[in-house]
């Protein structure tokens, strides 16, 4: 695994050396434009424009938009001097209450891992906030910007292949409040004006209790890239793609308490989660492809 970020870790006078590792990537089926006509990947090509030459990267500068069409050009040096100290430097800043940051706030997440030189006051501290229930907030330079974080002990529960209960120190690299977005409307659903009744409660509570299970996402998986990897496979085997299957017609709501009422008649043992797959099922991306 790459190191993403090396540099230093400050609390206080304590001074600790630490690399940062990406803590998840997504996976996704991946498809390259063609020529339509002879199957031949195609290019992307800066392009000016003005004259329609195609342009090299080394003949390119950075350039920023201060008005329509105006630009103030900076150079890779010019922008390297701007860089501030937490480019190498990552000093935490305040420590605050895990319940005080919404999920909402992360962006992506990292492994912080110590060098041995830091190992110590790197236990040290993962043991002050695992007992305190703090999280740490820093400031970290990377990819030519400067980035809130918040560093939090973990234990990686529910982290599928994290043996033995593993425990460290992560860190997230937080939007800032300039970039958070609040849907209009956002917290008139559960207003007073239409409460639910007690006995509505009772139900709904009912039939959470009957999902109720411990967190298990092995379970789940992308069933939509498995069907592109399917038909990818049955593109090469020169088999027909499987129809698609049809979604279950969903009727409307028109009595709340009639719906939790079959809801926990039917049974939660009798339903799979949204995006469950068969366990033994073979994903298409791991099948040998036909012999020629």
């Amino acid at each position: 695994m790459a190191v993403v970020w090396s540099g230093y870790l400050t609390f206080g006078l304590v001074t600790l050396p630490v690399r940062l590792f990406s803590g998840a990537r997504g996976e996704r089926v991946s498809f390259h434009l063609l020529h339509a006509k002879d199957h031949v990947r195609l290019k992307q090509q800066m392009v000016c424009p003005e004259d329609g030459a195609v342009v090299p990267r080394n003949e390119s500068l950075r350039g920023y938009e201060y008005a329509k069409g105006e630009y103030v050009t900076l150079s890779e040096e010019e922008i390297r001097q701007a860089a501030p100290a937490t480019q190498r430097q990552m000093e935490i800043l305040a420590f605050c209450r895990a319940a005080e940051i919404d999920p909402l706030w992360f962006e992506s997440s990292y492994y912080l891992l110590p060098e041995p030189a830091g190992l110590r006051p790197y236990r040290l501290l993962f043991a002050a906030m695992e007992h305190t229930g703090f999280h740490a907030l820093a400031k970290i330079s990377m990819h030519n910007r400067e980035y809130l974080a918040a560093l939090r002990p973990s234990r990686l529960a529910g982290v599928p292949n994290a043996a033995q209960q593993p425990a460290g120190l992560l860190l997230h690299i937080l939007y800032y409040p300039d970039e958070l977005r609040v849907a209009e409307g956002f917290g008139a659903a559960v207003g007073e004006d239409d409460a639910v009744t007690a006995e509505e409660l009772r139900l709904a509570e009912q039939l959470i209790s009957g999902l109720k299970q411990n967190f298990d996402p092995s379970q789940y998986h992308d069933t939509y890239r498995e069907r592109l990897e399917a038909l990818v496979a049955a593109k090469l085997e020169g088999r027909p793609a499987k129809p698609k299957e049809k979604a279950p017609r969903l009727a409307p709501v028109v009595d709340l308490m009639d719906a939790l009422k079959r809801s926990l008649a039917q049974g939660a043992k009798e339903r799979k989660p949204i995006g469950a797959a068969a366990a033994d099922k073979k994903p298409a991306h791991r099948r040998k492809r036909p012999a020629a």
